[in-house]
């Protein structure tokens, strides 16, 4: 029988904050209690939907819930109005980080021993925090790894201060160094934070996808209540859904609505590039912006894209698996990557056979397999139902959650 754990959960993002990471770490967090764990998560207060905290959650530092399966602790995030200022980003993270590490000790009783800590980055310093809580607390540290970072800031040029990246470059192997087990969701991620470590750390880096929950993402009828409160009629949709990031290569959509008039581009979420995307989508009345949606809704709102597209930049295929590409697969939708070949998005679409990819930045052969892909509406959909049973034999939350118990019971 397994021992039954007590869990300190540090985590950006948790329910009801729709954050992707949040969405992962939520389900990990109730697989775990399913199997009758403990677990006390340290988080933000919620915020990332419109990059501040929501209505009814602020005016208090921290709050503490009672759950039948532990407690939530949720801290001000210190959330920027903008994701553009980066210094500002910065200073955010430390004020949280340092938050989540002092409630940490509180979490299921004032410095009471526990069997581990599982932390996630981004932000990397939840790395640190960790390992402080661990001193602490005891236990194993699990550090769950959704971005390898500085590399993926590195690649967009987000950062470019050789100070900034050599202190961030430390944090990173220091935080690895100190953790029992680094988990990584693909091996293109592993190895690029293996090449990071000496040869004696090497096997406590992991690789643990991410999941999808085929139960909470169904496939649904194109024609949802969604697409006409956009204004959107029976036209085929090609849809991003995300982070409207710098990362993500969204000016491929709009070269997209340029060179195809007769189809819909969705642009569904918020963030740093929205508002040049905005601009740059003046006179095009074939784009749409959409906001997020409450998590409810998130099988119709996939659901109303007939191609979905999981665009990134140059560089980022090897430090980043965008959690979306599963969620899309999971609402029986077909993708269109724009994404580094040799790595794991690629991998996923060929083994479903559920989509295509072509190499980033190039709008050319974007716009070329977007054109190929919806001249055939009926293959489309057959590419949707192969990928929906591929991740419903591959992608299960449960047996996720009994790996990252195994990395504590070993």
């Amino acid at each position: 029988m397994t021992k039954k754990l007590r869990l300190i959960v540090l985590c950006p993002h948790f329910e009801p904050d729709m954050a992707p990471t949040g969405v992962v770490m939520t389900r990990i967090v109730h697989e775990l209690a399913a199997r009758g764990h403990q677990l006390h998560v340290v988080t933000s207060l919620p915020w990332y939907r419109k990059h501040q905290v929501e209505a009814g959650w602020s005016g208090a530092l921290w709050r503490v819930e009672k759950t039948t399966w532990g407690s939530i602790t949720r801290v001000q995030p210190f959330a920027g109005r903008t994701k553009s200022n980066l210094i500002r980003r910065a200073v955010g993270f430390v004020l949280f980080s340092y938050f989540v590490g002092l409630r940490a000790l509180f979490a299921g009783g004032f410095w009471r021993r526990v069997d581990g800590v599982l932390a996630m980055s981004p932000p990397l310093t939840l790395g640190l925090i960790g390992w402080h809580t661990k001193l602490f607390r005891g236990g194993k540290l699990v550090f769950n790894i959704q971005d390898v970072f500085p590399d993926a800031a590195i690649e967009t040029g987000a950062i470019t201060n050789k100070r900034v990246i050599a202190a961030a470059s430390w944090l990173e192997r220091v935080s690895y160094k100190h953790s029992d087990s680094v988990v990584l969701l693909s091996d293109d991620l592993a190895n690029n934070v293996q090449r990071k470590l000496d040869q004696k750390f090497h096997r406590r880096v992991k690789v643990i996808p991410n999941f999808v929950d085929t139960q909470a993402i169904m496939p649904m009828s194109r024609m949802t209540s969604y697409r006409r409160e956009l204004g959107i009629d029976e036209s085929l949709v090609v849809m991003y859904a995300g982070n409207v990031g710098f990362s993500q290569s969204l000016e491929l959509l709009i070269e997209t609505a340029r060179a195809i008039p007769n189809v819909v581009v969705l642009i569904n979420g918020e963030g740093a590039a929205r508002k040049s995307l905005e601009m740059a989508a003046q006179g095009l009345v074939n784009v749409k912006f959409g906001d997020y949606q409450d998590v409810s809704r998130l099988s119709e709102v996939l659901a109303t894209g007939d191609l979905h597209v999981v665009p990134l930049r140059r560089g980022l295929g090897s430090v980043s698996v965008p959690s979306k590409t599963y969620s899309i697969l999971a609402a029986a939708r077909p993708i269109c990557a724009a994404i580094d070949l040799d790595t794991e998005v690629p991998r996923i679409l060929a083994a479903s056979n559920a989509g295509v990819c072509v190499e980033p930045d190039n709008s050319q052969a974007f716009v070329s397999a977007i054109s190929a892909l919806i001249a055939d509406r009926k293959t489309l959909e057959e590419m949707g139902l192969r990928g929906r049973k591929w991740v419903e034999g591959h992608a299960s939350p449960q047996s996720v959650a009994q790996r990252y118990e195994a990395l504590y019971t070993r």
